[in-house]
Parts: C-alpha cells; structure tokens; sequence
C-alpha cells in the first residue's frame, strides 16, 4: 500500500505532539496540544494499519476513526479562547478568520465520518482525505 505526501505529512506533524503537550503552561494551550497528539496517535494507529507495519485490527481502527471524530468537534471548544504561551503554535489569525478555521475543523469531521475502516486497504484509501483537511489548516493556522 502506498502512502499519499498527505499522510507523510501527518505522521510528521503529529509525531512532535506529545511532546509539545509537556511545554505548556496554559490550560487552554495544554488542552489544544492534548487534542492534536491525541490525533497522532490516532493517525499513527491507522497510518500503521494503512501501512501494514502493525496488523490490522477492526476494533482499533475504528476507535481510531471515532478520537478523529470526536476531536474534530472538540477543535473548536479547545481553540475558543485566546490564550498566550510561548509553546503555542496557534496563529493569532485562528481568531480573526473564526468561520475558516471552524469549517476547516468541519471538512476533517467530515473526513473522518468517511472513513471506511474495514480493511486496511480502506484505511490507506481515506487518510489522504484525512491528511489534506490537516495540512489545509495547519498551512492556514499553524505558527511556526
């Protein structure tokens, strides 16, 4: 199975979250890095199914696919309020382009609603979806 530039892209982002997690002072910030390596982790579960590196397993998939979900609704309630700490990676413009950034946490819902998490070739198949709804907002809202 081949990997979309998209689900590289994933791994990568996400495989730093942990991590960024430990960094931060503020709540809100810490609750927002929470969110995003709990997505990794759950894109390294699908992406290891996706790429045969760990067996595929229907249960773990789709608990996967349902943290994806979960968390693409809970994108906005973490991203409410403002908040300043030098280990945020949140642009200033989440804030000011509010209705964007809240379609953008949408379009991966959607993407994750639609993944179809019975077999790993399905998986491989929906995680390019999954992966541009990341990289759109990232690009867009992502600080380095």
């Amino acid at each position: 199975m081949k990997l979309s530039s998209q689900t590289l892209f994933l791994a990568l982002i996400f495989a730093g979250g942990i991590a960024l997690a430990e960094g931060a002072s503020d709540p809100d910030v810490k609750a927002r890095q929470e969110l995003m390596a709990s997505n990794g982790a759950a894109l390294r579960t699908l992406g290891g199914m996706a790429s045969a590196k760990i067996a595929f397993d229907a249960a773990a998939a789709e608990a996967a696919k349902q943290v994806l979900v979960a968390n693409a609704a809970g994108t906005l309630v973490v991203f409410k309020n403002q908040a300043s700490d030098p280990a945020s990676h949140a642009s200033n413009s989440i804030w000011t382009a509010w209705d964007d950034f809240s379609a953008k946490a949408g379009d991966l819902g959607k993407a994750a609603e639609a993944l179809d998490t019975t077999s790993a070739d399905s998986i491989a198949a929906g995680l390019g979806a999954i992966g541009g709804t990341c990289k759109a907002c990232h690009t867009a809202y992502k600080a380095s």
